[in-house]
Order: structure tokens, then sequence, then C-alpha cells
């Protein structure tokens, strides 16, 4: 069994995460705060949303969390506000909550790159027919391929939390094609496969992914690590 680092390790690579690059808020989404509570209120409020984007940015997830629940109490019917509030519950692991906002944000705003994230918070509460139906859902969206990638990943550590690695890597490596610029969620799936692989004790195939990393981004999470322990 892996120490508890290497475990750590292998969520910070697998983990889906809503990718957002610190930004002014969306004057859309300030009018929607003016519209649900007045100008000067709703003013008030997108500066303190601002505040929690740039937190939630910045990984101060417990501030992002904090604002934006506050915010949710008065004006709960704005997507961006449930969206922030449920990404930072899920980077703080409360996996609940995490669902009950980012459902709440995707009725009022369809946003097929959150799906992963209640996938895998669904995951996290070991919901594994929910996570079936979300990954359906995903794939029947047909979002980029950096979503579907991230969808993948959930559904296949899922197969695996429950015992069926085997299936994990079929998910994993079905349709699978060598890409022609290896970006972010190809390392990602990368990882998956060598670990699931080294899991069912096929210390070849998983030299192969992890050396396929290495080679590409060396310092990738624990992927050196990884290797060593496989005896490269």
């Amino acid at each position: 069994m892996r120490d508890v680092a290497s475990a750590a390790a292998e969520r910070a690579a697998t983990a889906p995460v809503e990718r957002r690059e610190p930004r002014p808020l969306d004057p859309d989404i300030g009018a929607e705060l003016v519209d649900a509570l007045g100008t000067q209120r709703g003013a008030r409020l997108s500066e303190r949303l601002a505040q929690a984007s740039e937190a939630l940015d910045r990984e101060r997830f417990d501030e992002a969390r904090r604002l934006a629940a506050a915010i949710a109490k008065e004006a709960p019917m704005v997507s961006a506000v449930q969206e922030v509030l449920g990404l930072a519950s899920y980077r703080l692991g409360r996996f609940k909550p995490a669902v009950a906002a980012l459902q709440k944000a995707q009725e009022l705003n369809e946003n097929p790159a959150l799906l992963p994230v209640i996938a895998d918070a669904y995951r996290g509460l070991r919901r594994w027919t929910a996570v079936e139906r979300v990954w359906d859902e995903i794939k029947a969206a047909s979002p980029a391929q950096d979503v579907m990638a991230e969808g993948r990943i959930v559904m296949a550590n899922s197969l695996a939390d429950r015992g069926d690695v085997t299936g994990a890597i079929a998910l994993m490596e079905d349709g699978r094609t060598p890409p022609k610029r290896v970006r972010d969620h190809h390392l990602r799936e990368w990882y998956v496969l060598g670990d699931l692989h080294d899991r069912a004790g096929d210390t070849i195939a998983a030299r192969r992914w992890f050396g396929a990393i290495a080679q590409t981004a060396p310092d990738f999470v624990d992927v050196a690590e990884r290797l060593r322990g496989l005896g490269r």
C-alpha cells in the first residue's frame, strides 16, 4: 500500500479542477446581482464575489467558501455565486455541500466543465450510481477534450475504488491515440494509467506511462518517485 504522501500526490494529479485565471468579475454577473438586490447592495456583493473568486484562484479555499456562502444567502439564484461556493467546498473536501452548490449552478447556467468536479464529489461520497449518471451526462454533452478527459479519469478511479481495476484500465485506454501535442490533461490521464497498471501488478506498463510523463514533464507531481519505486 502506498504511503500518505503518494496518495496525496495521486489525488493532486488526478482530481478534476476547474481551471481559473485571476480576472475581474464578469460585468454580466455584476448585473445579475444588481438586478437581484438593487444597485447599492448588488454593487457591494459584486465586490465580495470578486474577492471570493480571487481567493479561489489563489487557493485560499476557506476564505472563498466563507465569502461565497454569505453572498449565497442573499443571492442564491446567481449561478456564479453557487459555482464559487461549490468549487471552494470541493477543494476543501466538503463534498456534500459542493454537490449541492454545483448542481444548483448547473440548473441556473449549464457549464459542462463543472460536470467532472460534480462527479468527483459524488465519488468522494461513494455515491457510485450518481458518478455513473454524471459520466453519462458528460459523454452526452460532447465537451472539450480536457473536460472529457477529466470525466474519464473520475469514472475510471471510481471503478478502481470499487475494486474493478481491469475495467478502469479498459476505460482509460478506450480509443486512445497518441496526441499531436501533449497537454496537461494528457499527463493526468497517463498518470492514472500508470497508477492503475501499478495497482494491477503490471510494472512494465506502469513504467511506460510514468516514463512518458517524465520525458515531457519530469517535475509532474511525484512521477520521479513513482518511477524509482518501480525500479527504473
